[in-house]
């Protein structure tokens, strides 16, 4: 059932962004160009995630247990490190250049477009080579 359910959210979520137009890099590119000609039709789109989530999390909030785990995990780290500004950075600075981020790319993957493919091939390499990073540091003793 937890299989089912995480690939009818993938599907409603990679609908949600096709239908938005968020996997057109143009058209995201257009929404952060605002000194430029700003399309601020995705505007409406961050405002329905923020609504959504809002209500999941007031759902959340009555509920003994997730339906699919023992127990709601919470992050337990409050520092503020030098990784908490530059990954955001990194996410944003290849957001306003390319248009995509990692949940468009994966649903534009199939549009078979050459910035896409390259786009989302530099991700998967980026992705591999944190998690081989990641890996490393917590076999050092």
């Amino acid at each position: 059932m937890r299989l089912v359910s995480t690939f009818c959210i993938g599907l409603l979520f990679s609908s949600g962004l096709i239908v938005s137009g968020m996997i057109n890099p143009e058209k995201v590119l257009g929404f952060l160009d605002v000194f430029g000609v700003w399309d601020a039709s995705l505007v409406f789109v961050m405002g329905g995630a923020v609504a959504v989530t809002s209500l999941g999390y007031r759902l959340l909030n009555h509920q003994e247990k997730p339906l699919f785990a023992q127990e709601f995990t919470k992050p337990t780290r409050t520092d503020i490190d030098f990784k908490l500004f530059a990954g955001p950075a990194l996410f944003g600075i290849g957001w306003g250049l390319v248009g995509l981020c990692p949940g468009p790319a994966f649903a534009a993957v199939s549009s078979s477009s050459k910035t896409v493919l390259l786009f989302f091939t530099a991700m998967l390499v980026g992705m591999c080579v944190a998690r081989t990073r990641w890996l490393n540091s917590k076999l050092e003793f």
